[in-house]
């Protein structure tokens, strides 16, 4: 991940996606030679001279303020999630501090024992890089095929997804859940441009899955905040749960996700299938993490 390419191929494919029209342009001409926006016509819509933003468009950012960042952001009809990464590749690009510092060491006891008490949602605590660090019970009984034995303490989403021989069959609304994960892993990446682990991680991907690396081409990013989630259990067969992800303020960089379902409807009724289900295993399976996982 290089920064200055990083700014240069999410430009540009944020303006390829826009059309004159769009934009409120008119369309000179019936032949044009590049999808979407020219730079000239985003320098135009930004209020900046073409020369400054095809410097921007380069890589160069470290010398932007908010306000050009913010007027580029509505040039190209940015989102809150690309607007954020934006903001973040300007940080890199200049070697600013990021927006949150990163931790490590041990999960404090007072967050463990708040997810051991969501009895009734499956529930996890997860990084940046989709490492799973913690789980409730139910967590971990809806999780289970990423835990190959009851000893595993950390698993990571994304690399079970692309790389595990179930991971397909495990998340059945495939092409939903792969722009998920590459656009929750891009976001991040945009975070923390100089994590190892999360470096390691996208260049493993990158190298043994197509589809990752399809998708990771494409710079689209994400805010996971809430939604819904399909999943085909070995246990109790196909269940689509809401969710909700919190990030937790006292703990940068760390986000609570817990599942749940309306009451009388049949997602509910899986739940409750997966609790009775998880009631049969194992009792002493760990759901803490390891006093010293890396966060």
């Amino acid at each position: 991940m290089r920064p200055e390419s990083d700014v240069r191929e999410f430009l540009s494919s944020r303006r390829a996606r826009i059309t004159p029209q769009q934009a409120g342009l008119p369309a000179y001409g019936g032949n044009r030679r590049v999808p979407g926006l020219r730079r000239e016509e985003v320098a135009l819509l930004a209020g900046v001279s073409v020369d400054y933003y095809v410097r921007l468009e380069r890589g160069h950012l470290a010398g932007a303020s908010e306000e050009v960042l913010g007027a580029v952001a509505n040039a190209l009809q940015l989102d809150e999630a690309e607007r954020a990464h934006l903001h973040d590749l300007a940080r890199a690009a200049a070697k600013r501090p990021v927006r949150r510092t990163r931790r490590s060491g041990p999960l404090p006891d007072s967050v463990l024992r708040v997810l051991e008490s969501m009895t009734d949602s499956p529930a996890f605590l997860r990084n940046g890089r989709l490492d799973i660090l913690a789980t409730n019970r139910l967590g971990r009984a809806l999780y289970s095929p990423l835990f190959p034995d009851r000893t595993t303490r950390s698993v990571n989403i994304a690399r079970f997804q692309f790389l595990h021989p179930r991971g397909r069959d495990f998340f059945p609304d495939w092409e939903e859940s792969v722009n998920t994960t590459v656009s929750l892993l891009r976001t991040e990446a945009g975070r923390a441009p100089h994590d190892s682990g999360l470096t390691g991680l996208i260049g493993e991907l990158v190298t043994r899955s197509e589809e990752f690396r399809t998708a990771w081409a494409e710079h689209n990013v994400r805010l996971h905040h809430t939604g819904r989630k399909s999943f085909r259990h070995p246990a109790v067969g196909a269940l689509t749960l809401d969710f909700d992800a919190m990030e937790l303020p006292a703990l940068p960089g760390l986000t609570l996700t817990a599942y749940s379902a309306a009451p009388g409807t049949p997602e509910h009724e899986a739940l409750r299938l997966l609790a009775s289900w998880s009631a049969t295993q194992e009792t002493d399976v760990p759901v803490r993490p390891a006093p010293a996982d890396d966060r």
